[in-house]
C-alpha cells in the first residue's frame, strides 16, 4: 500500500510541476530593448465554455481527497 501512496504523491508532483516547467523564461534584457505596446481599451465578456464548472470541479477534488484519506487510513 505504501507503494500506491508514493506513486500517487509522485504523480501529483509531476502534474504540479509540468505547468511551471512549460512557462517561458523571463529575461530583463529583452524587455528593456523593446518598447512597450500601446495601451488598448478592451471590454471583457464572459463566454460560457464547455467543460467543468467550478462547483463540479470542487466536488471532484473533494471526492478524490476523501478517497486518498481513506486509503491512507487503511494503510496505517
Amino acid at each position: 500500500m505504501r507503494r500506491y501512496v508514493v506513486s500517487l504523491v509522485f504523480a501529483g508532483c509531476v502534474a504540479a510541476a509540468a505547468p511551471l516547467a512549460a512557462q517561458p523564461a523571463m529575461h530583463d534584457e529583452t524587455s528593456a530593448a523593446q518598447p512597450a505596446p500601446p495601451a488598448m481599451a478592451v471590454q471583457q465578456v464572459r463566454v460560457p465554455l464547455p467543460g467543468f464548472r467550478e462547483e463540479a470541479a470542487m466536488v471532484l477534488v473533494g471526492t478524490a481527497l476523501i478517497g486518498i484519506a481513506a486509503a491512507v487510513r487503511r494503510a496505517a
